[in-house]
């Protein structure tokens, strides 16, 4: 490997990805928090489609996905279907009606919308400043594992400490934010989108190359380990159905995730997600498939990868993490190399862009709403958060898929549940949805403390307690309280058609 050439297309790609995003939102950015914070609710359908894409699925496919692929084998793919599927759900069910529904009151956050009442964002305070902080919290621990992601890239390809990474990922991040907001951020996603399914499949097609098609992989993995031929895991606890649709609730918990949220409520208008979900899939489908792929091919190539000095020390579960970029290393030329890590880097950097976007929203516009006009107080709010994520991410010893999917199975937990009754006109009070967040939040970390997460993904326990909960109090009577003022909110709203128009 030549260090100058890798390096020089490492700077150049990365300029190139960055730019792109920077010039590109230059062109319809103003001086605005909702410009801001949800791009003025202007994008366009194939831009929120691409950019929610690369944002889902960066530091998550490119380092934790192949990991855990390189660990398990073929029984990956079960993770794969399940995602999909609940995704899909996602976007038929409840898109659109966020769509709708954010635009209609003028909602920039999701805790906003949460927090409405009789068509006015945010006026349960409670409800607000908890969802808020839930999101400050949870979304700032998930950009640090984007940081971490990151600066695995850079210690692979020059042997840099992981701080090193983390702390010039921070940097990069803080330049995405300030270029234009979301917007800078929506538009690099799009630009990445493209590079991260590229760069997939000129790896996977080179470690196709070396071994052959599926026979070949079987019998390279076979070889290894038996059990990594499997299609299905072994010794389920409580069965395959309940294992699988754990997997679903992973994919459905992008209900709860406010960096991608905020997609559909930027996207132009609500007719349009239909378009964007099938630009999605149509890129989704085949990037995961790549994912698995690769992870595969890896273990196949690189069956010594934990006994590396560069994993020396480290758990299976972190090591694992280190396969892409190894095998980048080990059979790309070194333009290509430098194009590879370039994607996975400025991927996990935009994402935790929009993380961190997200997280100043919260802080400016529900925690402190005396800031929610302030310009000013959004970067500066950016620059706090941006810390924050940082300081996580050197002190965190988990791996990234780990941190990810606690994050993850938090947020869809706690903001979830919630978010779904809001937008089909059911308004729990204060005192419910309190309960409901706390017992979705506490299942999701007894359940993955008792070695159970295996079994059934922890989302989908997190996501039944707090429907238990409301179920419980509407037999009881006490759903609704008389004190919040809601009750004549309590109709569904009609679901979102495509002759619905804009509000």
């Amino acid at each position: 490997m030549n260090s100058v050439i890798v390096l020089a297309s490492f700077i150049g790609f990365l300029l190139l990805i960055t730019a792109i995003g920077v010039f590109a939102s230059m062109v319809q950015h103003q001086k605005s928090t909702e410009d801001y914070l949800v791009a003025g609710r202007s994008v366009p359908a194939w831009l929120s489609a691409l950019s929610a894409v690369a944002t889902n699925n960066s530091g998550f496919m490119f380092i934790g996905l192949i990991g855990y692929t390189y660990r398990y084998g073929y029984e990956a793919i079960w993770m794969m279907i399940g995602w999909i599927v609940g995704d899909f759900l996602a976007w038929q069910f409840v898109h659109p009606r966020l769509r709708l529904e954010s635009g209609k009151i003028e909602a920039t956050t999701v805790p906003m919308l949460i927090g409405s009442r009789r068509n006015k964002p945010g006026t349960n305070r409670i409800l607000v400043i908890v969802t808020g902080l839930l999101t400050f919290v949870f979304l700032g621990a998930y950009a640090a594992a984007q940081l971490k992601a990151g600066s695995t890239a850079l210690q692979t390809l020059f042997g840099w400490n992981p701080e090193a990474g983390a702390i010039i990922g921070t940097f990069i991040v803080i330049i995405y934010c300030y270029a234009g907001g979301i917007r800078a951020s929506i538009w690099t996603d799009a630009a990445q989108s493209g590079v991260m399914i590229v760069s997939m499949i000129l790896l996977l097609g080179t470690a196709v190359y070396q071994i052959g098609g599926p026979a070949g992989l079987s019998a390279a993995l076979a070889s290894q380990d038996p059990s990594l031929v499997n299609w299905l895991p072994a010794d389920l606890k409580f069965g395959f159905l309940p294992y699988f649709l754990g997997m679903t609730a992973g994919g459905f918990g992008a209900v709860g995730q406010p960096h991608i949220l905020v997609r559909f409520m930027a996207i132009e208008s609500v007719e349009k997600i239909s378009r964007a979900k099938m630009i999605y899939f149509a890129w989704f489908i085949p990037f995961f498939l790549l994912g698995i792929g690769v992870g595969l091919y890896s273990r196949a190539l690189l069956p010594d990868l934990m006994h590396l000095p560069l994993t020396e020390g480290m758990s299976a579960s972190q090591a694992s993490e280190f396969a892409m970029p190894v095998l980048a290393r080990e059979l790309l030329p070194d333009v290509l190399l430098g194009l590879m890590l370039a994607g996975l880097f400025s991927a996990t950097m935009s994402t935790a862009d929009s993380q961190i976007l997200v997280c100043s929203g919260s802080l400016t516009q529900d925690v402190f709403p005396q800031w929610k006009n302030s310009y000013a107080a959004s970067k500066v709010a950016t620059l706090l958060v941006a810390a924050l994520a940082l300081a996580i991410a050197l002190s965190a010893s988990d791996s990234v898929f780990a941190l990810v999917l606690v994050a993850w199975s938090a947020m869809g937990a706690t903001l979830g549940p919630i978010l779904i009754l809001r937008l089909y006109g059911r308004r729990p009070n204060t005192v419910v949805s309190l309960a409901m967040m706390a017992a979705g939040l506490t299942t999701v970390f007894v359940w993955n403390s008792v070695g159970l997460d295996g079994a059934v993904f922890k989302l989908l326990p997190g996501f039944l307690a707090p429907v238990i909960v409301y179920i419980i109090t509407i037999i009881i009577g006490t759903v609704f309280s008389p004190k919040d003022g809601d009750d004549d909110e309590n109709e569904a709203i009609p679901p979102a058609s495509n002759s619905q128009q804009e509000s």
